[in-house]
């Protein structure tokens, strides 16, 4: 029932683009250079800039249950009255150019993304947005799968594109980064109702200063900027936690029994410890580095500082790593909480 208001709405809609979208004033528009088939039998008109693509009605139907329906309606008692070019029908949309180019070329050609840089957003952004407005089905659920691996919603999907970006040395947040600025994905999410997207997108922006996000971000709805402030406390307060179950011992004392290890040298191990935290507390809270807004680094981190390579207390190192691993599993199934959205079963 809601699929076929959604799609009735959406005609209704295309209709009236098709009375509405065209302004002469907008300029002569011109025929697009590839998606001008010969044999097409629509014309559809897109903006800025006005763009011409001749294609063909079956296999637009086929794909869109929007498209399909109009194009299934009766047509004008006089067809006089209607638009023609070369003897097709003219569809007008309120759509961009670019936007509607993507589309077509992932229906005519399959989808062939890239790597989820900058101009490859661009282009799936765009077929994800006509692809939830004109219910292509597949396409939509192909184009938020392609997202998903710099938006993932898995910790281990999360960490192969944190490898990625440290390979690529840059950060959307000190300029010319390796993805689209978060607050990009977070707009395209809400728009095109894909959830999924959401949390480590909202992660992924609090990670930095509350003055580099409002001096250089695009701005979020107000509804989405408190979900912000309350997530980055959230985040932040995690990162305490984590030295303070560190200096207490939980990390190490419990899991050690649970490990079948015990520790050779106790004395020196908590001094060690001691150390560490001494350590951490200062680069990870009085610094405020990177770590200070990010516990995931701040975890896998932690888990580091005894290397079992190089430790004297390989029990003690062993336990650390394991204990490393489960801090950031519950950190990264606790961040949907943290800001106020869906849960991961929400999003798989």
């Amino acid at each position: 029932m809601v699929a076929e208001l959604k799609r009735q709405r959406t005609t209704e809609d295309l209709e009236h683009q098709a009375r509405t979208a065209y302004d002469p004033m907008d300029g002569e528009p011109t025929r697009h250079s590839d998606l001008w088939f010969d044999d097409g039998s629509v014309v559809l008109r897109a903006k800025d800039p006005p763009t011409l693509f001749r294609v063909h009605r079956a296999l637009i139907a086929r794909h869109s249950e929007v498209f399909r329906h109009m194009f299934s309606m009766p047509q004008p008692e006089h067809p006089v009255e209607a638009e023609v070019i070369e003897g097709c029908p003219v569809v007008d949309l309120h759509d961009s150019a670019s936007d509607m180019t993507s589309l077509l070329r992932a229906l005519y050609d399959g989808p062939n993304w890239g790597d989820n840089g900058l101009d490859d957003f661009e282009a799936v952004s765009g077929v994800l947005r006509l692809s939830h407005k004109y219910m292509v089905d597949s396409l939509r659920a192909k184009a938020i799968a392609h997202l998903q691996k710099a938006w993932p919603v898995t910790l281990k999907g999360w960490d192969t594109r944190e490898e990625i970006a440290r390979w690529y040395n840059g950060e959307w947040n000190n300029g010319g980064g390796r993805y689209p600025h978060p607050t990009r994905v977070i707009d395209l999410a809400r728009a095109v109702n894909a959830h999924s997207l959401l949390p480590s997108a909202f992660y992924d922006i609090s990670r930095s200063t509350f003055s580099v996000i409002f001096e250089s971000s695009p701005s979020l709805s107000q509804a989405d900027t408190q979900k912000l402030a309350l997530g980055k406390e959230a985040s932040h307060a995690a990162v305490t936690n984590l030295i303070t179950n560190l200096g207490s011992g939980r990390c190490t004392s419990k899991a050690s029994i649970a490990a079948g290890k015990s520790c050779h040298s106790p004395v020196s191990c908590r001094k060690d410890f001691s150390e560490l935290v001494e350590l951490a507390t200062q680069h990870y809270l009085f610094d405020r580095e990177r770590g200070s807004t990010d516990p995931l680094y701040v975890a896998e981190e932690l888990g580091q500082l005894k290397s079992p390579e190089f430790s004297e207390c390989k029990a003690c190192a062993y336990v650390l790593e394991q204990w490393s691993s489960r801090e950031r599993e519950r950190i990264w199934k606790s961040i949907p909480t943290w800001f106020r959205l869906d849960g991961w079963d929400c999003c798989l």
